[in-house]
């Protein structure tokens, strides 16, 4: 059966005007349909030279069934910003000058000559999905996890296991940005909280057997240094029968945490917002908790040498304690101390995987790329082969950095565009047979809408049934979501 994607004309949605005003549109792909990809795309059809007669068909294709990426498979489902990134991105492509294909794998299903046959660019808009190393000792013990994968497993991740072991009552996250900050929050939340959000049924039931009384969070340097953001932090206060613990001795400031206080509104909020949490803790109390059933610490000025163990799992974990230096780094002060934990969590950042037939520099985890411009191993532009977002720059930034980044490829891309290799196949349906044939269960916009409607029911069926009003439940199979998209699944 082939996904219907006909009623989704490419950009300006008007073939006769392409025929009018040139030979044939400039065809692009874009590899990724998370933020970055949706923002180049964008940006392309709002470019001053589409104003100018120049017409595009634009093709976006992701390895899942369901587009937004991260967006998707990488936040926290009690993230409050969620819905209002989704409902851009979705305006984007509900306008239907962009068609997407969804479950279409890139150098599996697709291949780079493929898409250099049948588009004059690609921009590839990969992202970064894996998490970064954290070399120390133990970290291949039982108990000792990659945030990311985490991350991936709670936001019901098509490809991860439905199973995860949640039997630690103490646990250490190692990180201090907002990915170690959900990990935390969701590892400490009592499951029930989260039935109000789009959460898979299997990561409730494992939520909810959970025997956690104490997560920590590990940073290296100290307050005015951490990577989140105030509404993260914030965030972390709004956990019902949760206690944020701070300890004293944890808050350093030298000259250049003074000088971030004073000229960032973001550190100064955050300093102000740590410190207020600290002086409200009870001095007097031997435990400065209140008594909530879980317990959430925030510890700077810890770097992780060795994650401890016995008979080959996880039971502590040991940490120098750092100093701040003058310049808002920090420095060993050959002192340790250990915490007893059953689980590690490392979040110490994400890291891009290389792609096929795509030079690739393994140290930043990047496409090896000229301001979004492709680079072969001769250092030399890849004619008509682009990046953006975090597969260009790395794990860094927010929407407004995505935005900027992907205005500079895109305006690359239309400097270039007199220069560009014509596409061999130059029609706008061929891609369609060439996926058809090799027998790939793409799917397509109309699809996405399919599936997001049904998971909107499994929410109206769950409140019905249940406590609290969900506003829908998250499909996780590949093979279901797929199914549901292009119509194939049985009706219950």
């Amino acid at each position: 059966m082939s996904t219907a994607v006909s009623s989704h004309t490419p950009v300006t949605s008007a073939s006769d005007a392409a025929r009018g005003t040139q030979e044939r549109p400039l065809r692009v792909a874009v590899i990724g349909s998370g933020p970055a990809g949706v923002y180049a795309a964008d940006m392309l059809t709002k470019s001053p030279e589409v104003r100018d007669g120049l017409v595009l068909a634009i093709d976006l294709f992701d390895r899942y069934p369901a587009p937004y990426g991260l967006i998707r498979y990488g936040v926290a489902p009690d993230h409050p910003r969620i819905k209002g990134i989704v409902n851009a991105l979705h305006k984007v492509l509900d306008r239907g000058d962009i068609r997407f294909f969804g479950n279409v794998d890139y150098g599996t299903d697709l291949t780079l000559a493929d898409l250099q046959k049948h588009y004059d660019a690609v921009i590839f808009a990969t992202g970064a999905i894996k998490d970064a190393d954290l070399n120390i000792p133990g970290v291949e013990l039982e108990g000792s996890y990659g945030g990311a994968d985490f991350v991936s497993w709670y936001d019901g991740h098509p490809d991860v296991s439905r199973e995860w072991p949640l039997n630690a009552k103490e646990i250490a996250v190692i990180g201090n940005g907002n990915v170690a900050l959900d990990v935390a929050r969701v590892l400490s939340k009592h499951a029930d909280d989260l039935l109000v959000t789009e959460i898979p049924d299997n990561v409730y039931a494992g939520l909810l057997e959970s025997p956690v009384t104490d997560v920590h969070i590990f940073g290296r340097r100290g307050p005015a240094q951490v990577k989140f953001t105030p509404l993260e932090l914030r965030e972390l206060s709004h956990s019902r029968d949760v206690d944020i613990v701070l300890y004293e001795e944890d808050f350093d400031f030298d000259e250049a945490s003074d000088a971030a206080v004073k000229s960032n509104n973001q550190v100064k909020t955050m300093v102000n917002t740590l410190s207020n949490w600290l002086v409200e803790q009870d001095d007097d109390a031997a435990d400065p908790a209140t008594g909530a059933s879980r317990r959430l610490h925030l510890h700077f000025l810890h770097n992780p040498v060795e994650i401890l163990g016995e008979g080959g799992k996880v039971s502590g974990i040991k940490f120098e304690r750092n100093e701040l230096d003058g310049t808002g780094n920090a420095r060993g002060t050959g002192k340790f101390i250990e915490y007893p934990v059953q689980a590690v969590y490392r979040s110490v950042g994400y890291f891009g995987s290389a792609l096929p037939d795509v030079e690739f520099d393994h140290r930043r985890g990047v496409v090896t790329n000229d301001g979004g411009r492709v680079l072969g191993a001769d250092g030399e532009h890849v004619p008509g082969i682009y990046a953006t977002g975090w597969i260009k720059r790395g794990p860094v930034g927010l929407i407004g950095s995505t935005k900027g980044d992907a205005l500079e490829t895109i305006t690359y891309l239309l400097a270039d565009r007199t220069e560009l290799p014509a596409a061999v196949v130059p029609s706008i349906d061929a891609i369609v047979e060439l996926l058809d044939g090799r027998g790939v269960e793409f799917t397509s916009w109309e699809g996405w809408n399919e599936l997001d409607g049904h998971e909107k029911d499994l929410g109206v069926r769950a409140s019905e049934a249940g406590p609290v009003v969900r506003e829908r439940v998250k499909v996780v199979s590949r093979k279901e979501m797929v199914n549901v998209s292009r119509g194939t699944a049985e009706v219950h």
